[in-house]
């Protein structure tokens, strides 16, 4: 088990990654289109970014159980800083798809990418079962604040064009500050101590509970399919195309919505303690769907932007309750590959819709992807509800057993008459 300054050290790499991540999905579609990409081309970069994504964290949730942790952190961290490196040394589609492909930034938010097994694994194997949904937060909280410091630092593109640098010389500074948070987050890894997976290992990645992470995989998978139609690259992209935002007002919008959803996080582990982790996935996050859809319909930025924003109030609570909830249902032994066989099919799923969202915003009603998000997860939130609302995790077992037994009438102990 980690030491509590092992998780401090997790957290301080999350907290260097998300304000990486924070600029990186707001700069990415403002310098694609600033070297002439369409938003058809804008969205097969988003999906080859997503679909290498997926591909790389199968390759850790088959490898990482039988390989040291530390040693796959600072591996990550390496890829982190040359995509920082590569992605401004070229203009050329093919290349950017691939230095996208085989690259850390995503055109999402959130709780994806190569590292995020590796990190989730070792959080849960440091904290006891009451304990576990508040680390979560807290890893989802310091993920979530840094990430929207990240996007108000997006808007220093345009203060260092007002000092005389060129656009494209602007954002590729952004790129390469990138890089240097990578080599920042290997510095952090660097102090943790060698591990791996578990001590003992299983003889499968996937043992008693796969049918358990196959089934939350597939909705998962219909979660992300949907999330992928309105990532944030793409939402950046349709407020720049549809209100004319220029990327200070975006970046300034992402970090407000960014602030939003961080506290959400310490706001969802209280309420899943009240009404159970699943309860708390689906009774959040299908009002945040329909905040959503009706974006896009709104005819005006000011109500789009106060949709958007309370639906980001809501649409991450279901975040660190996902995560806790995987690694609660799941024997210690298969955390690493169970975190990784259900972020598998979210990265392939969100890596599909994209290309279809950059064709949906060259059509006259640009607002189609939003509605296809929201309906989606609706569904995938019935599914949920449904599938999982009978299958507990420990603490909520013991809380349920606990009730029921000081429900039962207390024997006295009198004789019968």
């Amino acid at each position: 088990m980690p030491h509590r300054s092992d998780v401090h050290l997790l957290y301080a790499a999350r907290c260097l990654r998300g304000f990486g991540d924070g600029f990186a999905v707001i700069i990415l579609p403002a310098y694609l289109t600033a070297i002439g990409f369409n938003p058809i081309e804008i969205g097969l970069v988003a999906t080859a970014s997503l679909f290498g994504t997926a591909m790389f964290t199968l390759l850790i949730g088959l490898i990482a159980p039988r390989h040291d942790l530390r040693n796959m952190l600072l591996l990550g961290a390496g890829l982190m800083a040359f995509t920082g490196l590569a992605f401004p040394s070229s203009e050329h589609l093919i290349l950017i798809a691939a230095v996208a492909f085989i690259g850390t930034i995503n055109p999402s938010t959130g709780d994806i990418g190569v590292l995020v097994p590796l990190e989730h694994a070792l959080l849960a194997r440091g904290a006891a079962d009451d304990e576990r949904t508040r680390v979560f937060a807290r890893y989802s909280l310091i993920g979530a604040l840094s990430m929207a410091a990240g996007a108000l630092a997006a808007g220093s593109t345009d203060a260092l064009v007002a000092w005389g640098f060129a656009d494209l010389a602007a954002f590729r500074l952004m790129f390469y500050l990138y890089a240097v948070l990578g080599v920042a987050a290997a510095v952090v890894y660097m102090r943790l101590p060698h591990a791996r997976a578990e001590p003992s290992r299983p003889a499968a990645p996937l043992g008693p509970s796969r049918h358990v992470v196959y089934k939350l995989a597939a909705l998962f998978g219909l979660d992300a399919f949907a999330g992928g139609f309105i990532v944030q690259s793409l939402l950046a992209l349709w407020l720049f195309e549809r209100f004319e935002l220029s990327v200070a007002t975006a970046s300034l919008f992402f970090f407000w919505s960014g602030v939003l959803s961080a506290f959400s996080y310490p706001v969802a582990a209280r309420l899943a303690n009240r009404i159970g982790l699943v309860n708390t996935m689906v009774f959040t996050h299908i009002p945040s769907s329909i905040c959503l859809i009706a974006a896009a319909f709104s005819p005006g930025l000011t109500l789009t932007l106060g949709l958007l924003l309370v639906r980001s109030a809501l649409s991450q609570m279901d975040v660190p309750t996902r995560t806790s909830y995987v690694m609660a249902v799941v024997t210690p032994a298969e955390r690493t590959a169970a975190a990784s066989v259900t972020a598998v099919p979210r990265s392939l799923a969100s890596s599909i819709s994209p290309a279809f969202a950059g064709m949906l915003l060259t059509l006259p009603f640009s607002g189609l992807p939003l509605v296809l998000c929201g309906a989606l997860k609706i569904v995938y939130d019935l599914g949920l509800l449904y599938s999982f609302r009978h299958i507990k995790p420990p603490e909520e077992l013991a809380r349920y057993r606990s009730e029921k037994a000081a429900a039962l009438p207390v024997n006295t102990g009198s004789p019968r008459s």
